[in-house]
């Protein structure tokens, strides 16, 4: 059985995420779609409400699986019997980034190897925290976001006000 693991903040997840998820679901037997906590990222949502709101982008991937993860990401490939850690890249300035991040983790566990997958042009400049900082100025996060993420971000922006 082929399993993967793709971590990430996920704060919140977007359409290029759902790119990357929908084409590693056909790649591995099973997804592990990992809620990492970065301290060093100011999240919008707590972990509890990023998987739950993971979970019902997800809901129509039979093979996919949404956790949280608040361990280093090899240790917990180890504990699940991944193989593989999933890697989506929008532009070279990605590319950086994740040659170093995997270089790291093939030091920890050279038997967990990393898969990267090109996200769709169209989503290729997309991220979470331009979702974010476009809400935060009332923009209209509808073409990147899945509809109950734009009513989580609705709520959330206006409690804050």
């Amino acid at each position: 059985m082929k399993i993967g693991f793709y971590p990430g903040s996920f704060d919140p997840i977007t359409f290029g995420h759902l790119d990357i998820i929908d084409r590693g679901a056909k790649l591995f037997d099973k997804l592990y779609v990992a809620i990492s906590h970065n301290p060093n990222k100011k999240t919008m949502f707590t972990a509890p409400e990023r998987i739950a709101l993971v979970k019902d982008a997800v809901k129509d991937f039979p093979n996919v699986e949404v956790i949280q993860s608040d361990i280093l990401t090899v240790v917990h490939c180890k504990q699940l019997g991944a193989t593989h850690i999933l890697r989506g890249l929008r532009a070279v300035t990605d590319y950086d980034y994740e040659f170093q991040l995997t270089n790291f983790n093939r030091r920890l566990d050279n038997e967990i190897d990393t898969v990267f997958l090109m996200t769709e042009g169209q989503h290729s400049y997309l991220s979470s925290s331009s979702v974010r900082e476009l809400a935060e100025f009332n923009g209209d996060v509808s073409p990147f976001v899945p509809k109950a993420v734009v009513a989580a971000i609705k709520k959330k922006v206006a409690s804050k006000r």
